[in-house]
């Protein structure tokens, strides 16, 4: 909502308005946030994935996520920015337009009381990591050609609209759907493109017979670690101010982290006999993200609550796709992301009750009609990002292939797609 606010503050704002309004703690907030942001992807996404990859696949992961960071930010600056968040006519409620090249953003040009090119560049870097979250869908199977292809056209296609829904003024943003930093736009997004291409990509060679275990779970750790101080940019930075709300954003998303991590700990604990720092780090990121659409409005009891059922909920999940539905969504984004997203957006409309120490619901609303909305926005971005991501993933098929060779996965992708070694022993 607080990103919403602030796109219609932009519409009745001429484009460049003088340096004399602009607020510096909210622009040096906004500038540590973007950096953050960039940081969970390069290094912290990489290094985490790169760690859970078995050490024939870890460079390709590494220059995955490498190669979407640069080729994102060429499409947010081609287009992918006005699509986002421009003025989209009479299709305002389906799809911005404008901006190409960012012609109309200036040196001088403010987007409220920050520079617009602060609020361009920390909105590239959500659509930098969303793409580089479903690479642990189809990690150690698919080309490297086929990675780029089908990103491109995935951030254009599905990332870009939503967005535009959310927080760019569409139609979900006029419902009044409750999404501070990502909940539906990356993480069901992320998660549900993942699921799909896993599907139609179809399981590891071996899987699920043959055990495939983390090859470095140090780097995984320290790409976890990133990635929990770089979320406080990723929410914090979401109020676009310094102020209360970014606060509490990131106070409550470092509970709901902590609270994320020892539920899925105490759980394999409890049937294993032993904590794993496997668990308790995939805990962490399911805490993360499944308080990212409400981490603007709920308080410290609401985040404490998403964070254990974060933990519960996603541990089960992954259970469920690996064990039960024997679907190779290699590193878990589907239900760590996903459901996490899913459950933390429709939680966001419970614990956003004043009386449940939230900021309180918008006038006219109530918590039934506010969860219908959080469900309602759900649905439409898993249901349109299901169908796009089907119908990219058989486009690309077509056109450049989406599977390497069978020897080629055996080898190991960095040989086979890079040239390259991980490791010289």
């Amino acid at each position: 909502m607080a990103r919403c606010l602030f796109v219609l503050l932009m519409s009745t704002l001429p484009q460049a308005v003088f340096a004399d309004d602009l607020n510096s703690g909210d622009s040096a907030w906004l500038l540590t946030s973007t950096a953050l942001v960039l940081f969970m992807t390069l290094p912290g996404l990489a290094l985490f994935y790169g760690g859970l990859v078995r050490s024939k696949n870890v460079l390709s992961v590494l220059m995955q996520c490498f190669a979407l960071t640069c080729a994102m930010t060429l499409l947010w600056v081609l287009g992918g920015y006005g699509l986002a968040f421009g003025d989209g006519g009479d299709l305002n409620a389906w799809i911005g337009g404008g901006n190409v090249l960012l012609a109309d953003v200036t040196r001088d040009g403010l987007a409220g009381s920050i520079p617009e090119s602060v609020f361009v560049m920390f909105q590239m870097t959500f659509a930098i990591i969303t793409p580089a979250l479903i690479v642990g869908g189809f990690a150690e199977r698919m080309k490297f050609a086929a990675v780029m292809l089908f990103s491109a056209l995935w951030l254009l296609v599905v990332y870009v609209p939503v967005c535009h829904w959310v927080w760019g003024g569409g139609w979900l943003a006029e419902r009044g759907l409750l999404d501070f930093a990502g909940g539906t736009v990356v993480h069901v997004n992320a998660g549900v493109a993942a699921i799909v291409t896993a599907l139609v990509i179809g399981n590891r060679r071996g899987f699920p017979q043959t055990a495939m275990m983390p090859h470095n779970l140090t780097m995984t750790v320290t790409g976890a670690s990133m990635l929990w101080v770089g979320w406080f940019g990723f929410n914090a930075g979401s109020a676009v101010a310094a102020n209360g709300d970014a606060g509490m954003a990131m106070l409550v998303t470092h509970i709901s982290a902590a609270a994320g991590s020892l539920a899925w700990m105490s759980i394999e604990w409890i049937k294993h006999g032993k904590p794993s720092v496997l668990g308790i780090v995939t805990g962490m990121v399911a805490g993360l993200g499944t308080i990212t659409p409400a981490s603007g409005f709920v308080g410290v009891g609401g985040a404490l609550v998403i964070g254990l059922a974060a933990g519960v909920v996603c541990y089960f999940s992954t259970q469920a796709v690996k064990r039960t539905l024997q679907i190779d969504d290699s590193l878990d984004v589907f239900p760590v992301h996903g459901v996490g997203g899913i459950l933390g957006t429709l939680l966001a409309g419970v614990f956003v009750a004043d009386n449940l120490g939230g900021a309180g619901y918008a006038e006219g609303m109530s918590m039934g009609s506010q969860l219908g909305v959080q469900a309602l926005g759900v649905a439409a971005t898993g249901v349109w990002c299901a169908v796009a991501t089907w119908v990219l993933l058989r486009l690309t098929q077509a056109v450049v292939g989406l599977r390497v060779a069978p020897e080629t996965e055996t080898g190991g992708l960095d040989i086979g797609e890079h040239d390259e070694r991980g490791y010289i022993l």
